[in-house]
């Protein structure tokens, strides 16, 4: 890959040169009123190596496809691994937006270095995105509620047995066209209080977006499921006493009147969304509090009535009314479950940022040049 460096706005930037290699004959498109979510991938995808001493190489799009994975390729065997989550958006002029993508390559820089893996430079990444989408532009779907779902991921690539960083890596990109990712959209989902299983703890991986977290959170999942809920909303791993995510999900509480949602101290998530939704909440001259809010206080409050609204965010979802909480064997409603007043208008608020209906105040939106 040849790199070449540009000035833009008196910051020097990284310009790739990307080699294109284009199917000859273009998937047919699945239908725009039944996508669901992740269940189809676009054309091509973007691939770039890194090796060490070397650093990123050889960036390329290319028809999407398997990989070719050596049996002791490290990522199988130490889950050196991370990804990200955001969208690509049509609007009502046919134009394509991003949104703060730059959040997301910060934030894999983040993690990477938490797994002892290189970073992808901010500039790279969101260039990467950029030709990646442009090149797929027809697979932005135009139906309402709809997006292109951008799924970048780095993993080790080496193959190599015995625990230690590799020396080389793959920086991947796949696309895929989504409606809701709950089969609720906007409607309340029952979420289940998770106390026996711990997802994260400070110290550990919980801040970061790698696979390992997940999969640490698969069992709750089932038994969530098992018992009619759609989602997990853990608590600490040290205490098991304090609220911190659901999930795929941020989550907040309204509670008096404030929004109240776990502070941002190395066991959650710092998400998009939920950078976003503070944003706004405090242009509208409403108090948030990040802090730790007890499993005990929180059901106190919905027991009380106190406790008004309940949400998760996230890129996928975007904004998730919760309108049951069951914690030991106690279930509590919320907002009679029903999608509160606030709830309601942040989902639009934001999602008309992201589809170019409203102004964009904060300068978040990033169109692409097709």
């Amino acid at each position: 890959m040849r790199l070449s460096n540009i000035k833009q706005n008196n910051k020097e930037t990284t310009k790739m040169d990307i080699k294109y290699e284009l199917v000859e004959k273009r998937k047919e498109k699945p239908d725009e009123n039944n996508l669901g979510f992740g269940n189809y991938f676009t054309d091509h995808m973007f691939i770039m190596d890194y090796t060490e001493g070397k650093g990123w190489h050889d960036a390329r799009i290319v028809p999407y496809g398997p990989l070719s994975i050596d049996p002791a390729m490290m990522v199988l065997h130490y889950a050196q691994e991370t990804f990200e989550g955001l969208k690509a958006y049509r609007n009502e002029k046919g134009e394509i937006l991003l949104f703060r993508p730059e959040m997301n390559a910060k934030r894999m820089i983040n993690s990477n270095k938490r797994i002892c893996m290189p970073g992808v430079p901010e500039d790279m990444f969101v260039e990467a995105v950029e030709k990646l989408v442009k090149c797929e532009k027809d697979w932005v779907p135009a139906k309402e509620e709809t997006s292109l779902y951008i799924r970048p991921f780095v993993f080790a690539s080496e193959s190599s047995v015995g625990v230690h960083p590799a020396k080389t890596y793959k920086f991947i990109i796949i696309l895929s066209p989504v409606g809701a990712y709950y089969p609720e959209g906007v409607n309340p989902v029952k979420i289940w209080v998770e106390d026996e299983y711990v997802r994260a703890v400070k110290g550990g991986t919980g801040f970061t977006k790698c696979g390992g977290n997940y999969a640490a959170s698969i069992a709750a999942q089932v038994k969530a499921e098992e018992n009619g809920y759609t989602q997990v909303l853990w608590l600490d791993g040290v205490h098991r006493k304090y609220v911190e995510e659901v999930g795929t999900m941020n989550a907040m509480f309204v509670i008096d009147g404030k929004v109240v949602t776990a502070a941002l101290d190395g066991s959650v998530l710092p998400g998009v969304t939920r950078d976003s939704i503070i944003h706004i909440l405090k242009d509208w001259g409403m108090e948030v509090e990040e802090r730790d809010l007890s499993i005990d206080e929180l059901m106190d409050a919905a027991r009380s009535g106190k406790l008004t609204e309940a949400f998760g965010t996230g890129t996928a979802a975007v904004i998730s009314p919760i309108g049951e909480l069951c914690y030991k064997g106690e279930a509590v409603e919320i907002n009679g479950f029903k999608t509160g007043e606030l709830t309601q208008k942040l989902y639009d608020t934001l999602t008309g940022i992201q589809w170019g209906k409203i102004e964009d105040k904060f300068g978040w939106t990033r169109k692409i040049d097709l």
